[in-house]
């Protein structure tokens, strides 16, 4: 039985990248891991999981085996006919393959392959220890780490991501003879650089957790973050409100800190007038703190920061945390009472003078385009056509505000504060908000009608004009962001159930473009022109958006098949795109859908081959057999039955319908021979055949469902 042993290494270093740091401890608990496998090293893993903290990287592995199995070898050696001469004695080829194997040549074992014959040596060794492998595991762990720009220290050749100060390499009760940066292996670690500075000595591996804490490091990442969102609640309520803890803020606090300690803090109440979206990115992004809400979700004046010390003077924490957020705030409210005298409507002034891109004119020119089709777009969905043309007008505005200026993020944002001040409608404020969303992969769409409408017209004008002025993406190069407006178009459309034709959509965006994005436009009628910007630009910007509805979908479960089904019908609507998805998905777990793709699969393929005109309906006249003449029956049966629901788009009605047209299509494709010599009678049941696949088909080409 293999005898196993805890293993711990831990690289302690100074404090490592914050943002790099969980990555970094998952590269060297995998490179680890596998360089023990590659050798061979049996290992049980538990439950076990990178630790680290700012200042170490650490592996600990609850059962690691003392030494690798008995090692085997087998080396081939020459073929008899090569090896032995007519009287069986050895040739030097044999001699000197011996010699390499260290053996008398009687020694050597024989071994067949196709070629024939040959000599074989093979050999059985005891495993080596794993202390004396450890060198070269580590070695293959920090090699393999994704450390893009290492620092060095001293006059060494080497670099790491920080410079590295202790290592600690246990397996069991036994120091590894290792070294790595420099550092000679031991079993003393360090504690918190201000509460124990002093090295602790870890008798064994599975002592290591809790020494650290006792020594105020908190090495499992895991429980290091759930004592941070334990203090920071408990710190909030003790405000009286509520913690507002975004995932990635808690993470970089998470880096940042060994022994969280919170401590609560408090502004003054006239910042509160200030845009709370700019004091809250303020402080998480600029100082990691976490902003306390009230229970309607307002901000408040109180925030919690997180100290990496339990201080015997936190007021002076607090006074460093108050003190350092507050010229931010007080640039935040000059910024923003600033831009209120301004106003917004005059904002949109400096826009004439903004390029938005060579060929597309300025950023006004930009917001003159995507007003316009705001106007149509609105009057399809029942939204205000005016207020879209007044919110698309005011939308970019914000983008000359000093506001946005020294906070880009909170473009839009600031946009509706503005609005609302300047008296404009609700609907138009929340709109101009709204028109950035989705801003991100997780983010919502717009809520409101109107912030619908102009997150549609946004995005289709900025994909027209990208692709119009020769700006596709390519490879990662994606400049205008084009495949994220594509899918937040197509995310805005699908989700809102808007029965939008994409094409003409696309049509009109072309056409709204200046002249100049076209070379040698000037040449041709209005007519042509039209013709022109809407040519191959709207099939391939069409194809562009649903490309992008692939990882959109297959995050959601549905299976290439399917979207590829779908897809080949180029459905106008992306709604409809949509609804055609789901019903494909309810087909797929039918019994019936794997046989009824498989026909139409078949089908297809003998409609190709036809060397026949074939009718547009099969005469009954000229049907004869029992199966063809049930099919047919049935086919008449499945129009009567699906036409209605095919119109009203009740796919899933459809295709459960055509479901139980398997039995005649299984029995005609046993009993019926489909090219007949009469030809009539080839071309009739043709006829029926394509009758039967532009029904199957009509949903979803759903010969793609067959494997």
């Amino acid at each position: 039985m293999t005898t196993m042993q805890p293993l711990l290494i831990e690289l302690g270093t100074e404090e490592l990248p914050v943002k790099a740091l969980p990555g970094l401890a998952q590269a060297f608990f995998d490179g680890v891991i596998a360089a023990l496998e590659k050798r061979g090293v049996a290992l049980e893993r538990g439950d076990a999981k990178p630790l680290y903290s700012p200042r170490r990287l650490a592996v600990l592995l609850p059962g690691v085996a003392i030494e690798q199995p008995e090692q085997t070898s087998e080396v081939l050696g020459p073929y008899l006919n090569i090896a032995l001469d007519a009287n069986g004695a050895p040739t030097k080829a044999l001699d000197g393959f011996a010699a390499k194997a260290g053996v008398e040549w009687t020694a050597l074992e024989k071994t067949r392959d196709a070629k024939g014959e040959r000599f074989v040596h093979r050999a059985t060794k005891p495993g080596a220890r794993t202390l004396d492998l450890l060198q070269a595991v580590l070695d293959d762990a920090l090699a393999g780490m994704p450390i893009p720009k290492p620092m060095r220290w001293g006059d060494h050749a080497y670099g790491f991501a920080r410079p590295l100060h202790w290592l600690v390499a246990l397996l069991g009760g036994d120091v590894a003879n290792v070294e790595a940066l420099g550092i000679r292996a031991g079993r003393d670690t360090r504690g918190h650089r201000f509460h124990h500075p002093d090295a602790i000595a870890i008798a064994q591996p599975q002592d290591y957790v809790d020494a650290l804490r006792g020594a105020k490091v908190l090495v499992d990442a895991d429980a290091r973050r759930a004592r941070i969102v334990e203090e920071v609640e408990r710190a909030a309520k003790a405000a009286g409100g509520n913690a507002r803890i975004d995932d990635g803020n808690l993470e970089q606090v998470n880096c940042l800190n060994e022994w969280p300690v919170a401590v609560a803090c408090a502004f003054e109440r006239e910042f509160l007038a200030v845009p709370q979206e700019a004091l809250v990115e303020t402080m998480e992004a600029n100082q990691k703190f976490f902003p306390v809400l009230d229970a309607q979700g307002r901000l408040t004046e109180h925030f919690i920061g997180i100290a990496n010390i339990e201080s015997k003077d936190p007021a002076e924490i607090r006074k460093g945390y108050e003190r350092v957020i507050r010229p931010r705030f007080a640039d935040a409210k000059f910024f923003f009472d600033e831009d209120l005298k301004q106003g917004l409507a005059s904002m949109g002034d400096g826009l004439k003078t903004v390029t938005y891109q060579a060929k597309l004119g300025s950023v006004a020119d930009k917001v003159a385009r995507v007003a316009a089709l705001a106007e149509t777009i609105a009057a399809q969905v029942g939204a205000d056509p005016a207020q879209a043309r007044r919110a698309a007008e005011l939308a970019k505005n914000d983008l000359q505000s000093r506001m946005v200026n020294e906070f880009p993020e909170l473009q839009g944002i600031a946009g509706r504060y503005y609005a609302q001040r300047a008296g404009e409608p609700d609907e138009v404020a929340l709109a101009i908000d709204e028109a950035y969303r989705p801003r991100f992969a997780a983010d919502d769409i717009a809520l409101s009608p109107l912030g619908k409408v102009l997150a549609i017209a946004e995005r289709l004008d900025t994909l027209a004009g990208g692709f119009a002025a020769g700006l596709k993406p390519t490879g990662n190069k994606d400049p205008f962001a084009l495949r994220r407006n594509a899918l937040g178009l197509a995310r805005t459309i699908i989700e809102s159930g808007f029965e939008f034709d994409l094409n003409k959509l696309i049509a009109n965006s072309l056409g709204a473009l200046p002249d100049s994005v076209y070379v040698g436009l000037e040449k041709h009628t209005e007519e042509e022109k039209l013709i022109i910007k809407a040519g191959g630009l709207r099939l391939e910007i069409a194809d562009f958006i649903v490309d992008r509805l692939r990882g959109y979908y297959s995050d959601k479960g549905v299976p290439a098949s399917q979207f590829n089904a779908v897809a080949e019908r180029k459905p106008a609507s992306l709604y409809n795109f949509d609804r055609r998805l789901d019903a494909i998905g309810i087909f797929a777990q039918l019994p019936e859908a794997a046989a009824l793709a498989a026909a139409n699969k078949r089908i297809g393929n003998i409609l190709k081959k036809a060397d026949i005109a074939i009718p547009a309906m099969e005469d009954a006249a000229l049907l004869s057999e029992p199966a063809e003449l049930a099919l047919a029956e049935a086919v008449e049966a499945a129009y009567a039955e699906t036409g209605h629901a095919l119109a009203q788009g009740d796919y899933v009605d459809v295709l459960s319908h055509l479901a139980r047209l398997r039995p005649q299509v299984d029995a005609f494709f046993d009993a019926v021979m489909v090219n007949a010599d009469d030809p009539a009678v080839r071309a009739n049941r043709l006829a029926l055949l394509k009758r039967l696949a532009d029904r199957l088909g009509s949903v979803a080409a759903i010969e793609h469902l067959s494997a």
